[in-house]
């Protein structure tokens, strides 16, 4: 597949240089037994230039992973593993009541009553991090921070629960702290809390930590969902962003969608009376938005019209649609190239669930093909049920290292696996013929 490469000004500023390693996950939604993601490319030179980046000496790392499976298979709880850590390690609690969020494997009388176990290796810029987690629903049982300096990791912190207590431990050879800072980290790292989020609320420098949290901040975007609301996104991002305005115009008119300028502006939607009244009634309203209410009972909201060009016997002539008139599938292919323009402007990690979703099969190709396109250091995780895009690896578009899948068994568990675990790939004619014949398996078990 040729890369026809959207000629865009991708500036990367406020770029955060983060790459996921690998992540491991156990004990976790469908996952009860450990399982590995891992982004390390094989030996194979194949895209070298479009899909790895060498972040350091001899490690190569890839920009694009896919994952297949059946309906309910664990595909989406693999991105919502990424999506937990992605929000937990800033959720500030004040209730020592509130639940952690994570969720064990259920189908079974012992993993319920067990710990949830996470593991990440990234790097940030050349330097490697390795973040663990260990909790359940009421507490952090285990958390620890390294980072490299030579083959062998550094511990920066850990977390443990010892006697009732979260007990923190700072190896005094990296992070310089007082005890008086140490004492009042103690006191704000409530058991259901992450130590990132107690960290937030001290005002103490601790520079080699704080460098390792941008992934947590910055480094990985929220998840898209089929359901996520990415065109309303892209409208307030292009408010203030022309340069993501270009990039979306760039894109639409390379994929043919017939539109040639995209207009967003600011106007004042009315609100309802219902909700005036219910938000003036809410004692937990803010009292200055309780009086701005009572002022204008309305609120200013992103409009976006699309410039549509036409040739009739007429000539050459261009219409003014509103957002209402474009296709499901327009819309939300703007709302996730607007997320993808900021993981490439970020340098960042973005993860898309059922990518497909309201898409035709051509136009998830070349989404995959324009990200591919920019030599940046973002990654792209999607799950999908399109498997034609399976005759695109190896020689069109996807490397073999960039394909897993994911496979229930009868107790429940899913398993996660590599499509280069399997000999003999180059015999093979059609991966996708392979693929709905079960030598991969990931399928639905219809009876």
């Amino acid at each position: 597949m040729y890369f026809c490469g959207v000629n865009n000004p991708i500036l990367a500023t406020n770029a955060v240089n983060v790459m996921i390693q690998e992540l491991k996950i156990k004990n976790f939604m469908s996952f009860r037994d450990e399982v590995t993601l891992s982004f390390e490319a094989t030996k194979d030179k194949t895209f070298e230039d479009s899909h790895i980046i060498e972040v350091a000496p001899g490690v190569r790392l890839l920009r694009f992973a896919m994952v297949y499976g059946a309906n309910a298979s664990g595909k989406s709880n693999l991105l919502y593993a990424l999506e937990f850590l992605r929000s937990f390690v800033f959720e500030k609690t004040t209730d020592l009541e509130e639940q952690t969020g994570t969720t064990p494997f259920k189908l079974d009388a012992v993993t319920p009553k067990e710990p949830s176990e996470f593991s990440l290796k990234y790097f940030l810029g050349d330097i490697r991090y390795w973040y663990e987690l260990k909790l359940d629903q009421k507490r952090v049982y285990l958390e620890r921070l390294y980072y490299y300096t030579s083959a062998q990791p550094t511990k920066l912190f850990e977390r443990t629960w010892e006697r009732g207590e979260s007990v923190l431990y700072f190896n005094p050879a990296v992070v310089k702290i007082s005890t008086t800072a140490k004492e009042e980290l103690s006191l704000k790292c409530l058991p259901n809390m992450s130590f990132f989020a107690a960290r937030a609320q001290v005002n103490v420098s601790m520079p080699e930590i704080d460098t390792a949290r941008e992934w947590f901040r910055n480094g990985v975007m929220p998840i898209v969902e089929p359901e996520t609301e990415m065109f309303e996104y892209a409208s307030e991002k292009m408010l203030d962003d022309n340069g993501l305005k270009k990039y979306l115009l760039n894109f639409v008119n390379h994929a043919d969608f017939n539109i040639s300028d995209v207009k967003t502006d600011l106007v004042k939607r009315p609100l309802s009376k219902r909700f005036v009244d219910m938000m003036l009634l809410d004692e937990s309203t803010p009292a200055n938005v309780k009086e701005q209410l009572k002022k204008d009972t309305s609120i200013d909201s992103a409009r976006t019209q699309f410039v549509h060009s036409v040739r009739n016997v007429r000539g050459e002539e261009t219409y003014t649609l509103p957002a209402g008139s474009q296709s499901a599938g327009t819309m939300r292919t703007i709302g996730i190239e607007a997320g993808i323009f900021e993981a490439l402007n970020k340098q960042a990690f973005i993860f898309i669930d059922e990518i497909e979703a309201s898409l035709h099969p051509d136009l998830v190709e070349f989404i995959i093909e324009q990200f591919l396109s920019q030599r940046k250091r973002a990654q792209l995780l999607v799950t999908t049920h399109y498997d034609p895009l399976l005759n695109t690896v190896g020689d069109d578009l996807i490397r073999k290292d960039s394909v897993w899948f994911t496979e229930k068994d009868e107790t429940g568990n899913t398993d996660l696996y590599s499509l280069v675990e399997f000999k003999g790939l180059n015999r093979i004619s059609s991966l996708q013929k392979a693929y709905r014949n079960g030598v991969f398996g990931a399928l639905p078990n219809i009876k």
